[in-house]
């Protein structure tokens, strides 16, 4: 197993990545369970998939189920859940844990944020998508229909357990929605990342002996980007970086009506649309757009409209967008492969990028 760690003084905490982190997480919940109340916020997929696993959870807590996909993640789901934790006696020496992928993860974490004005909780992320992105870091949310995670706090884990094992039940399209995220944390910083990634005879999957390695890798970036500007308030960069490809991701999701298109399947028609910007202002060249572009592929990812979207409407949403600043759209580009930074986004040139991508 291969531990990683998000150092933020008081409240650091570990990542445990491997094919035994369920069981070892099992261990600590035990003696965990002697002296505090636990309850399990689980994905009603991953319990149908997983009944062993849920049942040596229930012998040590109650566990609550919530219907999959993204619809869950609203105000009024959190709503239920908070009035189930105060029905079920939890207070504030309590902890929760959120077992499954992105919906659940940023759901559970923004009612442990709130419940009882903030109480402890665990992810343990079930997909590829959740355990690269959104189970590191501290970032919950729901959603509303102005936009996507509108609604939220920084609230970080006490500790985050990725048991790849996991992943050999996820559907190939809910793993490619996982590799956009793994592909977007090379493009940031890390372009020999990039060309491991390049260079793998077979794309990643379930049992692939380089996946925990580039779990590892991914989350040490995020770790370090997160330790460094955990609320993201740093005047540029930071881990605003993070955000590449997710403006027009967003816009991309939220015009095709949130569950439609995956998030990940929208961040990788996003990363396309930024570097289509950045090649309108110089920065990037035709030769590592095309091996971005190969890679998502490769992957399984689209680089072309996956359904039809409205040129106003995803300009409109961006505008929407919580990474906004004083009005102004505020993007991640590239310089190159690895090179991300971030600057005011002119809303012409967004559009044209956005006719030239729905036109492919």
């Amino acid at each position: 197993m291969i531990t990683e760690n998000v150092n933020l003084a008081g409240r650091s905490y570990p990542i445990f990545i491997g094919d035994n982190a369920f069981g070892f997480m099992a261990c600590q919940m035990r003696d965990t369970a002697k002296s505090r109340r636990l309850v399990c916020v689980a994905d009603s997929a991953v319990c149908a998939a997983y009944p062993d696993r849920v049942r040596e959870l229930s012998q040590l807590m109650p566990i609550i189920e919530i219907p999959a996909g993204e619809k869950s993640k609203s105000v009024e789901m959190f709503g239920q859940l908070c009035s189930k934790l105060a029905a079920l006696g939890i207070d504030r020496k309590s902890a929760l844990l959120a077992m499954g992928g992105g919906v659940i993860g940023d759901l559970a974490g923004f009612v442990a944020a709130a419940y009882m004005r903030g109480i402890d909780f665990y992810q343990i992320p079930t997909t590829l998508l959740a355990m690269v992105d959104s189970s590191v870091g501290g970032k919950t949310a729901v959603n509303i229909p102005e936009g996507k995670n509108l609604v939220g706090a920084f609230h970080q884990p006490k500790g985050v357990f990725m048991d790849t094992e996991f992943l050999g039940t996820l559907p190939k399209r809910e793993f490619a929605a996982g590799m956009a995220e793994l592909i977007k944390c090379s493009l940031i910083n890390d372009a020999e990342f990039f060309g491991e990634l390049e260079s793998l005879e077979t794309p990643l999957c379930a049992g692939h002996p380089f996946l925990s390695k580039a779990l590892a890798k991914a989350c040490a970036m995020k770790a370090r980007v997160v330790s460094a500007d955990e609320c993201e308030t740093a005047s540029s960069g930071g881990r605003a970086l993070l955000n590449l490809g997710h403006t027009f991701g967003h816009a991309v999701e939220k015009c095709a009506g949130y569950g439609n298109v995956l998030h990940g399947e929208a961040v990788s028609q996003g990363i396309v649309m930024c570097m289509m910007y950045s090649r309108r202002l110089g920065l990037i060249s035709d030769a590592e757009i095309g091996r971005v572009e190969s890679l998502l592929e490769k992957n399984s990812l689209p680089i072309r409209p996956s359904c039809p979207l409205d040129a106003a409407a995803m300009l409109d949403s961006m505008f929407h967008d919580k990474k906004t600043r004083s009005g102004k759209l505020r993007l991640v580009l590239l310089r190159g492969i690895g090179k991300a930074f971030e600057q005011d986004g002119d809303p012409d040139l967004a559009r044209k990028t956005i006719d030239e991508f729905i036109g492919r």
